[in-house]
């Protein structure tokens, strides 16, 4: 993850956009014209869909995103122009076609329940002229970008013209071109990187039903001899992800709740493109996707995903490296309040945290029951020696931080350089403050900016100054 941070990758995104159009309100009668739900419709909303939500989960990660697509002369079309617009994204690569139809899709939800979706699109092959300008601006703009998608939705837009105009000038460049497909006939696909159909399209595209570790490994060469790709890959829902470039692997997703498919497969191209971008492996891409992945269908509706909440996710799964966990002041007052928009409770703790022992874990446990994230502060090398002496620590804070990070109960640890961490305390207001059972009647630093004071006994002669002690009378002894 840490390799994406600072990742700004430039990606091309082309293939059929649409709106998705949302009518929200209650029911509480039938009409009286005919035997059907009344709904008293209280609010109105629109998003990107289609290759739109590839767009819009490129920008979550915080990719620069260029887009070609073909829409109509029409009022949805200028709605899309400025919902693009609206994302920072150009619409220069957008041609107009005369008489086609810019895709919306309008849904009715009653009580949270849809009831009704009503289309109005063109789904006819855009016209060669068209076919012409995408592949024309396209062509124009892979030079100054990372990699290119293909999102096919089957509106018209990814014509085997298209197709492979992009793919014949981005194998001439060098780029990667990743393919969302669609239909049964990849072929108008072929000399791509690699596509992403999920298992029942595979099996489609493909006439082999896919059951066992063999068939799905006839399936991915079958797609990649077919299709003269670079890497086969299929997508196989709560069994993750599987590739074959020279061998075949699986990437098993991590069982969570799930609530909406919708979108996760534009989660995982996006995510793909994102870490292939970023000079990732196909293998930890693909890993990468799955995490997103799996962030994305435990939200409603089409949805996208940011790095840090799949940083979140990873920390959750206790699979994450320690150095994810450690952040800087500035980092975890932004983190504080994505937690708090969730309902999360925070409790936060500090100390030195020189030789961990016993005491010191036994501590941070209990902390950590007094809510959903524990936040330890932890005192540079400079504030420790200002309170423990010139001696002190014994370890580095870059090591203290690490090994802190790496236990189960932690999930973030902050350095601090001042003598206390009042300041620290202050930015993020905790639900809980925990301190030490020694502090019972004394006054404690920052207390007022938490809504609750907690004290934890210590472990009785677990501390670090012992632990110092008898290893400088062990040390005759030793051999």
């Amino acid at each position: 993850m840490r390799v994406l941070q600072n990742a700004r990758p430039r990606i091309l995104v082309i293939g059929d956009l649409m709106i998705d159009h949302y009518l929200w309100g209650g029911c509480e009668r039938i009409s009286p014209e005919a035997p059907v739900q009344v709904v008293d419709i209280s609010r109105e909303t629109t998003v990107l869909g289609g290759a739109g939500n590839v767009i819009n989960n490129l920008a979550a990660l915080g990719a620069s995103v260029y887009v070609a697509g073909v829409i109509g002369s029409d009022e949805s079309g200028e709605e899309l122009k400025e919902m693009l617009l609206a994302l920072g994204v150009s619409v220069d690569g957008l041609v107009v076609q005369q008489g086609r139809k810019t895709s919306k899709k309008s849904r009715i939800v009653a009580s949270n329940q849809q009831i009704l979706r009503y289309d109005r699109e063109s789904k006819d092959p855009i016209s060669q002229e068209s076919a012409k300008g995408v592949v024309e601006y396209a062509t124009g703009v892979m030079g100054q970008c990372d990699i290119v998608i293909l999102s096919d939705y089957g509106k018209g837009v990814i014509t085997e013209e298209v197709a492979q105009g992009i793919i014949d000038n981005a194998r001439t460049m060098g780029k990667k071109v990743l393919v969302d497909p669609k239909g049964k006939d990849y072929t108008k696909y072929r000399g791509a990187y690699l596509l992403t159909p999920n298992k029942k399209e595979a099996s489609e595209a493909t006439g082999i039903v896919i059951q066992d570790d063999a068939s799905l490994q006839t399936a991915l060469l079958t797609l990649k001899e077919t299709c003269n790709l670079e890497c086969s890959m299929i997508t196989l829902s709560e069994d993750g992800i599987a590739i074959y470039d020279d061998s075949m692997r699986r990437f098993p997703t991590v069982a969570r709740e799930v609530f909406d498919v919708t979108g996760a497969g534009d989660t995982v191209i996006a995510s793909l493109a994102f870490g292939l971008s970023a000079s990732m492996s196909i293998d930890d891409a693909a890993r990468f996707s799955n995490r997103a992945a799996a962030v994305v269908v435990g939200k409603i509706g089409s949805a996208t995903v940011t790095l840090e909440e799949i940083e979140e996710y990873e920390a959750s799964l206790h699979q994450s490296d320690s150095r994810a966990h450690l952040k800087t002041q500035s980092e975890i007052v932004d983190i504080v309040a994505r937690l708090r928009a969730k309902n999360k409770r925070i409790v936060f703790t500090n100390g030195c945290f020189d030789i961990l022992h016993v005491g010191h874990v036994k501590y941070l446990q209990e902390a950590k029951s007094y809510g959903d994230v524990l936040i330890v502060g932890l005192n540079t090398d400079d504030s420790v020696r200002v309170l423990k002496g010139p001696t002190r620590p014994v370890n580095s804070e870059e090591d203290r931080a690490y090994i802190l990070g790496a236990l189960e109960a932690v999930n973030y640890v902050v350095m601090f350089s001042d003598e206390t961490p009042y300041e620290l305390i202050k930015s993020i207001a905790p639900d809980i403050l925990v301190k030490g059972g020694d502090y019972e009647g004394k006054s404690v630093v920052g207390a007022e900016f938490a809504r609750e004071l907690r004290l934890v006994q210590f472990v009785d002669g677990k501390s670090t100054t012992a632990t110092i002690e008898r290893i400088n009378t062990s040390k005759g002894t030793l051999c």
